[in-house]
């Protein structure tokens, strides 16, 4: 085990599986992860291997024997018969037969209806008559003569679910833990592998989780396919409960008026629409009318009372196009039906969480470390949704006061969403909560900058905030860095090309990336030839999880003309830290004339593990670099105690930078090929910020 899952199993023994014991007992069963991971719980709750492989196969003869397979219904139907009793597990819903006045019970695997079930029952587990739930349940079998009679009797029932957790206890352990040990482990929890995610794409995953710990939160999450985004609500939790977009109606999710039954916002606490995209699609307008109330108010109303319920909504989709093309021909809501594409509707949605910054699942994401039990968890969440963590952003930040009061609520929703799931005992520190308060501006900002697109009276707003020291902290979206000559172009006409940073040479002021105006911009392509265009000094910074990023663009036209590049660098020591600086080389191969020569000198520390392999790879780019008019040398720094990262000219500019030439995430390996392993620009970059000084700045070399 890892440190990470020593101590997880250290602090939660009991509550925590292994992760991948969920594939090794699954085979055929089509089964909420939830259910099995209950069974798990029960059996394999250890790190002891031998423990662990018994209570796997305990759990399969549990599967093997009891779990209701559609093609064997007829096999279990008679088992059922012949012993008097049996116990099953499958998802059973009930209805209120009114000609017999009786609870009648459908199996949906076993294919049994009209299964008697007593009014106890019924009340103790009151989801029963909304939709199906999985439960391990006693059925018997008495046969009689009596035609109206069923002979299919409920005796027992029990729903998959933990019996009892202690809030307290889980509060006192988070304590235990570091914030990324805590974020790791709610990332293993929900199946993956933390290393292979950056920050802010943890982050991203674990805002899925902000409607399970927030009532009434209104989430939606478009994208490409297959990057999980159903996955979370169908497996995670008993409390959700994931539906069709298109398959949805009044009296299923709000009130059947025929007898007055309360829907499914009534009974769960996350209410998830599946493909709710599709610009073919259409959609009840009295259905949208009323989600729009009810996602403002809480409140819906089909007769003269008007009804409250708590459950949170979640939308998930698939977009049709690619950001850039959204932005530059229509708006990042595109893909919703056309009776959902309203600014009504839109503005009550409190986050958009950008589907196409999360990568498309792959087996080598899947953790094989420990996690919560699924249900543990769910039953933990659900207790936090009484409680409102948003004032522990006050002490340190104030939002603007510029914008609305549902811009706030969304703001203040988001933020305690991601408090509660992190920071359960309020151990937060000021950099922290500024970190997530920039994702909850962010998540909201997404929102009301397309609503300015599409309905011209919503008027820009400046999302910012503000810390103790009086500093303004600006926040803009990933793809408003991206793309933004397409960001601010308002109703699909030609925006004002607004650039940012060195990417495309603009004179940016320092801190303020975003405040970009004015100088030309220079092509890649020409070179040193471009020498006449003044480039500019500032400082820029760069948001995790864009792409467009490149050696070509971030570097290229600073150091067209130099005869000598110098460097300095302490972390060039692992492969991928060497081949980043051969693709530095290459870059600057590119971009020269093949006429000219020039030096490019590195000065790194030695890797300890690994020195003599350190050696070779760097010697390797000084032999490639033969006839190519390019003459690389390195050397370690003597004095073992340099930390800068920095990048020197003869030609006299400088740039410093936090990550030195490590900028990019590292990519999931394949077999297959990835655009991300050929094109710098298709890569996902880390966050990081770059500093350009010239002359006297600079501190130049000799």
């Amino acid at each position: 085990m890892s440190d990470l899952d020593s101590k997880i199993n250290e602090h939660f023994a009991g509550f925590v599986v292994r992760k991948d014991l969920v594939k090794a007992v699954k085979g055929n069963a089509i089964v909420p992860t939830y259910v099995l991971e209950y069974l798990l719980g029960q059996y394999c709750a250890t790190d002891d291997e031998a423990s662990i492989q018994t209570g796997i196969e305990t759990v399969k003869d549990i599967l093997r024997k009891h779990y209701v397979h559609r093609s064997e219904a007829g096999l279990i139907q008679s088992t059922i018969r012949e012993r008097g009793r049996y116990k099953v597990i499958d998802q059973i819903s009930v209805s209120l037969n009114e000609k017999t006045d009786s609870y009648e019970a459908v199996f949906e695997n076993l294919g049994i209806k009209k299964v008697s079930v007593d009014s106890t029952t019924v009340k103790a587990h009151p989801k029963l008559l909304v939709t199906g739930v999985w439960c391990i349940a006693d059925v018997q079998y008495e046969f009689t003569e009596e035609a109206r009679t069923s002979p299919w009797i409920l005796e027992s029932i029990k729903p998959i679910q933990i019996a009892k957790v202690d809030y307290e206890q889980y509060r006192d352990v988070r304590r235990a833990f570091t914030t990324d040990e805590w974020i790791d482990l709610l990332m293993q929890s929900i199946g993956f592998r933390p290393e292979v995610f950056g920050r802010r794409s943890k982050l991203l995953q674990l805002l899925r989780l902000i409607p399970f710990v927030e009532r009434n939160y209104n989430l939606i999450e478009l994208g490409p396919k297959g990057t999980g985004k159903s996955h979370v609500y169908s497996e995670f939790s008993p409390h959700g409960q994931l539906i069709s977009g298109g398959e949805v109606t009044i009296p299923k999710l709000f009130v059947n008026n025929s007898n007055g039954r309360i829907g499914l916002v009534g009974y769960w606490d996350v209410v998830a629409f599946d493909e709710f995209a599709g610009r073919e699609k259409t959609a009840n307008k009295a259905l949208a009318d009323i989600m729009k109330n009810y996602m403002a108010n809480k409140t819906f109303s089909r007769g003269v009372n008007p009804m409250g319920a708590e459950a949170s909504f979640s939308f998930v989709g698939n977009t049709d196009h690619n950001v850039p093309y959204m932005l530059k021909n229509s708006d990042l809501f595109e893909a919703l039906p056309s009776q959902f594409h309203d600014s009504a509707f839109i503005d009550r949605l409190h986050a958009y969480l950008p589907g196409w910054e999360i990568d498309v699942i792959r087996g080598e994401m899947f953790t094989k470390g420990y996690g919560f039990i699924v249900d543990y968890l769910a039953e933990i969440l659900r207790h936090l949704r009484s409680e409102d963590f948003s004032n522990r952003v006050h002490q340190y930040f104030k939002v603007s006061e510029k914008i609305s009061e549902r811009d706030r609520t969304a703001i203040s929703k988001t933020m305690s969403g991601l408090l509660k799931l992190i920071f359960p005992d309020g151990s937060q520190t000021e950099a922290e909560v500024e970190e997530l308060l920039s994702l909850a501006m962010e998540s909201r900002k997404r929102v009301k900058d397309q609503l300015a697109r599409i309905d011209s009276t919503y008027p820009e707003v400046d999302f910012h905030f503000i810390g103790a020291d009086g500093v303004k902290r600006n926040v803009t979206t990933v793809e408003e860095e991206e793309y933004p000559q397409f960001y601010h172009i308002k109703g699909g006409a030609v925006g004002d090309n607004r650039e940012d940073g060195p990417l495309d040479l603009l004179v940016v002021s320092p801190m303020d990336p975003t405040k970009a105006a004015g100088a030309p911009v220079v092509s890649a392509e020409k070179g040193p030839t471009s020498d006449t265009v003044a480039l500019a000094e500032g400082h820029f910074v760069y948001a995790e999880n864009r792409k467009g990023v490149s050696y070509e663009k971030l570097f290229g036209p600073h150091l067209d003309g130099a005869s000598l590049v110098v460097v300095t660098d302490p972390y060039i020591r692992l492969f991928y830290q060497i081949r980043n600086m051969m693709e530095f080389v290459e870059m600057l191969i590119r971009r020269k004339r093949p006429e000219d020569q020039m030096k490019v000198h590195l000065v790194t520390g030695p890797d300890e593990g690994n020195v003599s392999r350190q050696r070779e790879l760097l010697d390797s780019i000084t032999a490639a670099c033969t006839g190519s008019g390019i003459e690389f040398s390195w050397a370690f720094d003597s004095s073992g105690t340099a930390h800068a990262r920095d990048i020197v000219t003869d030609t006299g500019w400088k740039i410093v930078l936090d990550r030195g030439l490590d900028i990019f995430q590292p990519p999931i390996k394949t077999e297959g090929f990835s655009l991300g392993d050929r094109l710098q620009e298709h890569r996902v970059i880390k966050g990081f910020y770059a500093t350009y000084l010239r002359g006297d700045n600079a501190g130049l070399v000799s």
